[in-house]
């Protein structure tokens, strides 16, 4: 009984991991995918393809800030734990992208408005960064020692569902 037990509560930390997994891609992707309309809200209406080019710049800057996020959560996980640090770093993303949402367009507030999208994009960066291999090691603190390796690359495949 108790090794189904556990068979149970691994299948459902790999279920559980993959969805805040991918809810966490989707937000951070979501960015790319409304590029050019960003790009007409945050940066001058003259700007053109320079507006374009200065929002994927802003995109690219989640990506390179993402191993930072790894070292600072990874450890922030082996202190206080992997479930609080998942909570923070999906609250991160989440209200990361819901405020990316209430900032006023260039029009409004200027050269502000760039800068505010930028810090917030850094913050997804560094929440998605510390889920991700959070969320792998998480997985295989649960899994059988000598199915670890299998669990990981087999069992947890969250970006299989973004393709």
């Amino acid at each position: 009984m108790a090794a189904d037990n556990h068979k149970q509560s691994l299948k459902f930390i790999i279920a559980a991991s993959s969805v805040g997994t991918i809810i966490e891609w989707y937000d951070f992707y979501i960015f790319g995918i409304l590029s050019t309309i960003l790009a007409d809200k945050f940066f001058p209406q003259d700007y053109g393809s320079a507006g374009l080019l200065s929002t994927l710049a802003i995109f690219a800057a989640g990506f390179i800030i993402r191993p930072f996020g790894a070292l600072f959560f990874g450890r922030l996980g082996d202190l206080i734990g992997r479930k609080f640090t998942f909570l923070i770093t999906v609250i991160l993303m989440g209200g990361s992208t819901f405020a990316i949402g209430l900032i006023p367009p260039f029009a409004t507030i200027g050269w502000v408005a760039p800068i505010i999208v930028l810090f917030l994009r850094l913050l997804q960066g560094l929440a998605i960064g510390g889920e991700y291999g959070g969320a792998a090691v998480y997985v295989a603190e649960y899994a059988p020692i000598n199915k670890k390796g299998y669990i990981i690359l087999v069992g947890f495949k969250p970006q299989l569902y973004l393709v």
